[in-house]
């Protein structure tokens, strides 16, 4: 009988202890293209930010970790300029960093136009390096990876 009874007190701690170790994570990203002409495309990486949290931009400001968006190298693809973000950008002085800093709240897509070297299908692979905060702490910085299916016939 107390053999149980403790197991289930462990158990129970077991579970508790899985349910407040989770992880936090509130930014959720999406890739898709979209054709823009004949061998041209614009690649979306979009974050979807919870509430209360906001995710740094490309040009952050001095302190944050901006997000950094990385492609891999791909012989049948060139980017064309740089990436682009679309979005609606917040400014505003923090006084732990001592700078203006440059954020979105709600919702950012990071574009990058593509350029196919032939009409062929390829896959768009990278990575996005990010930070986020709210009002009472930030998150590690964080890289994960991405890909992105462009060309082929359509």
């Amino acid at each position: 009988m107390i053999k149980k009874i403790t197991l289930s007190f462990l158990v129970s701690l077991f579970t508790l202890g899985i349910a407040f170790a989770q992880i936090e994570n509130p930014v959720k990203w999406s890739y898709t293209a979209k054709k823009i002409s004949d061998k041209e495309y614009d690649v979306y990486i979009t974050a979807s930010i919870d509430p209360k949290w906001h995710l740094y931009a490309q040009d952050a400001g001095e302190g944050p970790e901006p997000t950094t968006i990385s492609f891999t190298k791909n012989p049948l693809v060139t980017n064309v300029g740089k990436t682009k973000e679309q979005g609606k950008l917040e400014k505003e002085y923090d006084n732990n960093f001592n700078s203006v800093l440059k954020f979105y709240s709600t919702k950012v897509s990071f574009v990058q136009r593509v350029k196919l070297k032939a009409n062929v299908a390829t896959v768009i692979k990278g990575s996005v390096s990010f930070m986020v905060c709210n009002d009472k702490k930030c998150l590690p910085p964080k890289s994960i990876p991405f890909s992105v299916n462009v060309g082929g016939k359509s």
